[in-house]
């Protein structure tokens, strides 16, 4: 007698399979104990998409439609064909529940890790894109080149409304970096309200501008409990006159982020994208989700920057993983890297900006400029800044002489004889990589 048919994982995999218009996703993946390669891989295939754990009475005539198809698996590497029809058009969000979802907890993967997916043109065409991406530079800053500079109060949090906007943005705009930053965790406390900090902020821009001439932004996080607080702080920020605000997309969900990009092309505004929380899933080399495709999606869904790392500095991030973002998110299109990006063509979404923090100070940003190998950039320089010697204006104007004596490529050093800011930010820091 032969054996009775229950489980129906291996019809979720066919190598001969034409992924040419689907949805193509790369994983990495390692079977628990007992379960074969390809049991796993069926299993992955069948549970983020149509399938499920047994033969089923009835079958609906679209089925065949609605399967994913392992087409091929390498050691312990995978690429999976979703069809289109199976994603709600223009939602991350029910997207991201198919193989993003339920797949990440079977039993029968001891691993699993999404490294990218390849999205044809088809599924492209219901995501906008960034407002300006690159374009902040000439359009918000009115200047050729980059990069963007950014200061964040440190510590992270203790500093009032007004100490946050008098004795942070003012010395930090008139030393000549562009914006002061919210940090992550800063929204609406009680030490330091919302409306309150965006008005002081307002405030000392324009003091700031009409000393030096130059154009001062801040990147205000708003960050908010539900939609509708998150759609009145984006509106209070643009009655200010600004033209940014910052957002924590992990924490407030893809829903809350493509909501907030659609505010941004309502008031003409560009979205600061940071990441935290991302390394708890994303840090794993072999389980869970990967920074490169989460900076992916944010291109899609269109945040004009976002922190991808710097390589040198206090964060975790191997080059090549930052290098092959960077390329993701500032190219038009990018070949396969094995094991690591899938190829993609962008169409009409406009390019994002990187952005580099952690640990930076003015004696290490020439080698933040040499690895990005451009100034199209968002570089943020909190402690490194704010703990000059000679205090927060100082601080600042150190840190535009270090990217200054890179743009005429001249040793920071021999630029510092000249230069007493940057001398004594090397004096105190060196070349010093914070870990």
């Amino acid at each position: 007698m032969s054996e009775k048919k229950i489980e129906w994982y291996h019809d979720f995999i066919n190598l001969k399979h034409n992924p040419k218009k689907d949805l193509n996703v790369l994983f990495y993946f390692e079977p628990a104990k007992g379960i074969t390669k390809e049991d796993a891989v069926g299993r992955i295939a069948s549970e983020s998409s149509a399938g499920t754990w047994t033969t089923l009475a009835y079958r609906p005539k679209l089925l065949p439609k609605t399967k994913a198809y392992a087409y091929e698996y390498d050691k312990n590497f995978t690429k999976i064909a979703y069809p289109q029809i199976i994603f709600e058009e223009g939602s991350i969000s029910a997207m991201m529940s198919g193989f993003g979802g339920n797949v990440f907890g079977m039993k029968a993967v001891k691993n699993l890790k999404l490294l990218d997916a390849e999205f044809p043109k088809e599924i492209l065409k219901y995501y906008e894109g960034p407002v300006y991406g690159k374009d902040v530079i000439s359009k918000i800053f009115k200047r050729k080149t980059g990069p963007i500079t950014s200061v964040v109060p440190k510590p992270k949090l203790a500093a009032t409304a007004r100490e946050h906007a008098e004795k942070y943005g003012m010395p930090v705009w008139l030393g000549g970096i562009d914006c002061i930053k919210d940090d992550e965790n800063l929204t609406n406390q009680s030490f330091n309200r919302f409306d309150e900090r965006v008005k002081l902020l307002a405030k000392y821009r324009d003091k700031a501008e009409k000393i030096t001439g130059e154009i001062k932004e801040a990147f205000i996080n708003v960050t908010a409990p539900n939609l509708k607080e998150l759609e009145k702080r984006v509106k209070t920020i643009s009655e200010q006159n600004f033209k940014y605000f910052m957002l924590d997309v992990v924490v407030s969900g893809f829903t809350a982020v493509q909501t907030a990009t659609q505010l941004a092309r309502d008031y003409k505004m560009a979205i600061h994208g940071h990441r935290a929380m991302h390394g708890m899933f994303t840090r794993n080399p072999k389980h869970g989700m990967s920074m490169l495709f989460l900076a992916k999606l944010m291109r899609m869904a269109g945040i004009d920057q976002f922190h991808i790392g710097t390589v040198i500095g206090k964060l975790e991030g191997k080059k090549e993983e930052i290098m092959a973002i960077k390329d993701m998110i500032t190219s038009s299109e990018v070949d396969e890297i094995k094991k690591l990006r899938m190829k993609q063509k962008w169409y009409n979404i406009k390019p994002m900006l990187p952005v580099a923090s952690g640990g930076l100070h003015p004696g290490i940003l020439p080698d933040v400029l040499n690895i990005y190998g451009t100034t199209d950039l968002v570089l943020q320089i909190g402690g490194g800044t704010l703990g000059h010697p000679k205090g927060i204006e100082a601080g600042a104007k150190a840190v535009m002489q270090s990217i200054e004596a890179y743009k005429q490529k001249i040793n920071l050093n021999e630029y510092a004889e000249n230069h007493r800011e940057l001398k004594e930010a090397l004096q105190k820091w060196g070349r010093l990589k914070p870990q």
